[in-house]
Parts: structure tokens; C-alpha cells; sequence
């Protein structure tokens, strides 16, 4: 999949919109048509053909369960997961609902697969953290939550059944500004529930800065 639509606060800056826009109409290229959404089947049979094991983001510039991709489709995308058991899969989205409802529509054999990571993406308090209690209703082997573009001080969180959670600020050239005790708060909930914590940047004039009160945090979940 190439493409998507904006859902929520969090998408106002996309890289990846103002990169595929750069190529719009020229002939040939991958994104000649834009960020508009479209899906790329051929490219489905890719990773059973990858012999070492990777760690693969599904559609990292798209969301395979926004409502423009068929359920058919989804489902496609899953029994690929489910043929290259070696690798291991992130699907992330901000359309929760529909992962929740898509998701459990799917045939039991491609539900709760153990090398298929399923996350929401949370950027502030009303859009972004509801998403999380909508995620525990997905039936996934792994759920992780992604507190990135992080925007505000998003509160007490839930973690129960969450597995991994990454935070980071926003990137790029108009990148809104996160703050210290933002991310403190949410390492500290993480370290209070025994949930691995990855934190990918701050972002802005920081963008390549990792460290958080003096040191970098890089956990995530075990083998199992």
C-alpha cells in the first residue's frame, strides 16, 4: 500500500504525504499519483522471498486498515504474515475500530498470529489514548502503542495488556515541540507496569537527540 488520508492531529505534518507529493506526475515513479491511497499487490510475495529474518513495518506510509482498503485485501496481507513465520510483522494504525472489527472477521488460523505485532498510534489525550482500550479488544500474540508525534502531556494510561510502548516527538521542518516531563510521565507509568519502553527521539531542533535524563532507553519485549 502507498498513500493515505489524515485521521486526527497527529497526521498535520506527515513526512511521508510531503515526500510522495514531491512525485506527483512524474511518469514511472512510485508515487506518481501522489499520497493518494492505493494498493500494491504485487509487492504482497515480497517477504517470503527475504531469507534472514527482519523485523518488517507494514505499510509504514499507509494504514492497512483505512477504510479504502478492502477487508479482502487485509486479509491478503495476513496470510503473507502468517506464510513468512520468520519475520516478524508491526502492523500500526490510527483506525483502531476498524483493526478491532477487521481483525476479528478474520479466518481463526490468521488470528492472534505470534510474529504479528498489532499497535495504535496515540499523539494526545482525545484522540490518540482511547485508541489503547480499543487495542486490548484486538486479538493479537503482541499489542504495542506508539506515543508518536507525542503532542501534550497524554495522562494516566492504561497499559494493561500492552506489550511494548515507544514514544517520540515530532520530526520535520514544522515539528510542534514536546516537553521533558511528557516523556518522563510516560516512562515512568511504563517502568510502574512492567512494560518495555523504547523512546525514538524528540524531535524538532533535537531531532537526532535520544537521550532522556541522561540516558537512552531502547527496551522492548522478549523472544515468546
Amino acid at each position: 500500500m502507498r498513500g493515505c488520508t489524515p485521521v486526527g492531529p497527529g497526521c498535520r505534518h506527515c513526512s511521508a504525504r510531503t515526500f510522495a507529493e514531491r512525485w506527483r506526475g512524474v511518469p514511472g515513479h512510485a508515487y506518481e499519483r501522489g499520497f493518494d491511497l492505493r494498493l500494491v499487490p504485487d509487492a504482497l510475495d515480497e517477504p517470503l522471498v527475504w531469507r534472514r529474518p527482519r523485523r518488517v513495518a507494514v505499510g509504514s506510509t499507509s494504514d492497512l486498515f483505512h477504510g479504502g482498503v478492502p477487508a479482502a485485501f487485509v486479509e491478503q496481507v495476513f496470510r503473507t504474515m502468517h506464510a513468512a513465520e520468520r519475520h516478524t510483522f508491526l502492523v500500526l494504525t490510527r483506525r483502531a475500530e476498524r483493526m478491532r472489527d477487521v481483525v476479528g472477521a478474520l479466518p481463526i488460523e490468521l488470528v492472534a498470529l505470534p510474529n504479528v505485532w498489532l499497535g495504535v498510534s496515540v499523539e494526545d489525550r482525545s484522540h490518540g489514548v482511547p485508541r489503547i482500550a480499543v487495542l486490548r479488544e484486538v486479538p493479537a500474540a503482541r499489542r504495542f502503542v506508539a506515543i508518536e508525534p507525542l503532542l501534550e502531556d497524554v495522562g494516566a494510561l492504561d497499559l494493561r495488556g500492552i506489550d511494548w510502548v515507544l514514544a517520540g516527538g515530532e520530526t520535520g521542518l514544522h515539528a510542534r515541540p514536546v516537553r521533558d516531563e511528557w516523556v518522563v510521565a510516560i516512562r515512568d507509568q511504563c517502568e510502574a507496569a512492567g512494560v518495555p519502553f523504547f523512546f525514538k527521539q524528540w524531535g524538532g531542533a533535537r531531532r537526532r537527540a535520544r537521550e532522556l535524563e541522561g540516558r537512552t532507553h531502547d527496551a522492548r519485549p522478549g523472544p515468546g
